[in-house]
C-alpha cells in the first residue's frame, strides 16, 4: 500500500517538483484547487480520503486516510451524476501510456517546451505535467490563464500548450507550434496547428485527436449510439474500489456520438443525459448552439431542455446577446436554427442573460441551467 498525498498548492514549478518527489518514492498524488471554499475542500478530503495533505503549511498526515495500491500514481477528482466528488485512480503505467501515445502522435524534439496554464486539479491541465515528467520535456507552469502571459511564454520558447475553446479565442494561435484544444466544442474555423481532443478523467485525458483514436485506444459506438473507450490509459478503478469498465475493459463514457464509416472520424453529439426529447423528436444541444452562434446578435449560448406539459420538454436557448439592450427576437433565432436544422430543433423559449455559468473547462453547466 502507498500514500496518497493531496497537493493543495497553486500551479507552479513547485507543484511540479512535488509531483516528481511523490512519484519517485512510489506515492500517489491528488491535485486540489486551493481556491475552493474550505467546506468543499473538506468534502473532497472526506470523500477521497488521502493519507496526507501538502499545502503552504507543509505536509501532514490525515485521519481516516485510505492508502492506494502499489503502482497507483494519481487520484483525480471528478463529479458523479449526483455532483458528489468521485476519485478516478490511475496507475503510473496508465499515465506513462497516455504521455507516450500523445507525445509520439504530436511529435517532439529538443526544442519542445510545454506551457501549462489550465487548472492542475483537472486531468486536462495535469496531463501537461505528465507529458513533461514521463517524456522528460521542458515545461513552464503558470498559475492561471492570462492571455498576455501566454503570449510572453510563447515568445520565450514555449512551443506546445493545452487550452479550452474560450482561451483559444483570446490568443494568437500562430505563436505556438501545436495547441491541444479540448473540454467543449471548438470553434468552426480552427488554425492548422490546433489539434482537437476528446477524452475524460477516466481515460487520463484526451485519447482521440482530431476525431481519430490514438494508438492502442479502443473506440466503439454501441447500439444506442453511446461512445465506449478501452485501452492502456483507462482508470484502474474509482476511489471507492468500484470499476466502471466491463469484463473486457470497455468504459461507457455517457457521451453520444458516431463514427464516419469512410474516414473513421468520431463526431461527438453530446452527453446522453443532455439529450432533449421534444414532441417525440431527439434534439442534441450542441448543433443548436452552433446554429445560434451564426446569428450576429448572439455572443454566447447554452441550449437545455425544460419540462413542458404539451411537448414533454421544450428547447430553451439561454443567450448572452451581443447587445443586452437590443437582443434578437425568438422568431429571428428560430429562423436562424431552421436554416440548418429541422424545425423541432428551434428553441421554443429564449432567456437573455449577462453571463452563462460554465465549468473550468468551458462547458455550460447544463444541469444548473435546466433548473434555473
Amino acid at each position: 500500500m502507498v500514500d496518497v498525498i493531496a497537493l493543495n498548492l497553486v500551479p507552479s514549478q513547485e507543484f511540479l517538483s512535488q509531483v516528481r518527489r511523490a512519484w519517485d518514492r512510489g506515492a500517489a498524488v491528488m491535485p486540489m484547487d486551493p481556491r475552493l471554499p474550505v467546506e468543499y475542500q473538506k468534502l473532497l478530503i472526506a470523500s477521497l480520503r488521502p493519507t496526507h495533505i501538502l499545502d503552504t503549511e507543509g505536509i501532514r498526515s490525515l485521519p481516516h486516510g485510505l492508502p492506494a495500491e502499489v503502482g497507483d500514481a494519481l487520484v483525480c477528482a471528478t463529479s458523479g451524476s449526483s455532483g458528489t466528488p468521485k476519485g478516478v485512480v490511475h496507475t503510473l503505467d496508465a499515465l506513462q501510456a497516455a504521455a507516450f501515445t500523445s507525445t509520439t502522435t504530436l511529435g517532439f524534439d529538443s526544442s519542445t517546451c510545454w506551457l501549462s496554464c489550465l487548472p492542475l486539479h483537472h486531468i486536462g491541465g495535469f496531463s501537461t505535467l505528465i507529458r513533461a515528467i514521463v517524456c522528460n520535456l521542458a515545461i513552464v507552469v503558470h498559475e492561471s490563464f492570462e492571455p498576455d502571459e501566454v503570449t510572453k511564454a510563447a515568445r520565450a520558447g514555449a512551443t506546445h500548450v493545452s487550452l479550452v475553446p474560450t482561451m483559444l479565442q483570446r490568443i494568437d494561435a500562430s505563436h505556438f507550434r501545436t495547441i491541444l484544444c479540448g473540454g467543449s466544442r471548438p470553434p468552426e474555423d480552427l488554425p492548422g496547428n490546433v489539434v482537437t481532443t476528446y477524452g475524460m478523467t477516466e481515460s487520463a485525458g484526451g485519447v482521440v485527436y482530431n476525431g481519430l483514436a490514438l494508438n492502442g485506444v479502443g473506440l466503439r459506438i454501441n447500439a444506442e449510439g453511446e461512445i465506449w473507450l478501452s485501452g492502456p490509459t483507462m482508470l484502474r478503478c474509482y476511489r471507492d474500489g468500484s470499476d466502471p469498465k466491463d469484463s473486457e475493459g470497455w468504459y461507457r463514457t455517457g457521451d453520444a456520438g458516431s463514427v464516419d464509416p469512410s474516414t473513421g472520424i468520431l463526431a461527438v453529439a453530446g452527453r446522453t443525459d443532455d439529450l432533449i426529447i421534444t414532441g417525440g423528436e431527439n434534439v442534441w444541444p450542441e448543433p443548436v448552439e452552433v446554429a445560434l452562434l451564426n446569428h450576429p446578435g448572439v455572443q454566447q449560448v447554452a441550449v437545455v431542455g425544460r419540462p413542458d406539459p404539451e411537448w414533454g420538454e421544450r428547447v430553451c436557448a439561454i443567450i448572452v446577446p451581443t447587445d443586452l439592450n437590443s437582443p434578437p427576437s425568438l422568431e429571428e433565432l428560430r429562423d436562424q436554427v431552421n436554416i440548418a436544422l429541422p424545425r423541432w430543433c428551434a428553441p421554443k423559449e429564449v432567456e437573455f442573460v449577462a453571463s452563462i455559468e460554465r465549468t473550468p473547462l468551458g462547458k455550460p453547466r447544463r444541469a444548473a441551467l435546466r433548473q434555473a
